[in-house]
């Protein structure tokens, strides 16, 4: 079974991302975008706005897709996790829903935290944080 998602990228005016601690499975204790399932009759952009607001406290305007990505789940789910660009527009930040923390954290400092499986790279390949490698080094 398929379970479609949507996660949030969002940047405050100091460039640093929005990052949640996951407070409930998968990856619970590891930092991940914020976001979650899509429900019967949204579109992805409702549910991005919905699960931002329920996690983060923050009104968000949806903005392009940056990537989508795949991780399983329990009982052979896979999760189908759309993950879009987005500009805060209200709200204050606090920690939400099935969010056990919310910070702005950094780009430099993001490898620094336990962070979702996948979550690095995704966020590599998308060109959100800056390839880890020395220049000229092993790909």
């Amino acid at each position: 079974m398929r379970v479609r998602c949507v996660g949030g990228i969002v940047r405050d005016g100091a460039g640093r991302l929005l990052l949640i601690e996951r407070g409930t499975p998968p990856a619970r204790g590891t930092w991940s975008v914020p976001g979650g399932k899509v429900e019967p009759g949204e579109d992805d952009a409702a549910a991005l706005v919905r699960e931002l607001r329920e996690e983060t406290g923050l009104d968000v305007v949806p903005g392009p897709l940056v990537g989508t990505v795949e991780r399983p789940g329990p009982g052979g789910v896979v999760f189908e996790i759309h993950d879009y660009a987005a500009t805060v527009a209200g709200g204050a930040l606090r920690a939400g829903d099935d969010a056990a923390d919310a910070r702005w954290v950094p780009l430099a400092e993001v490898a620094a935290l336990p962070t979702a499986p996948g979550l690095l790279a995704a966020l590599r390949s998308w060109g959100v944080l800056p390839d880890a490698r020395p220049p000229g080094g092993p790909r």
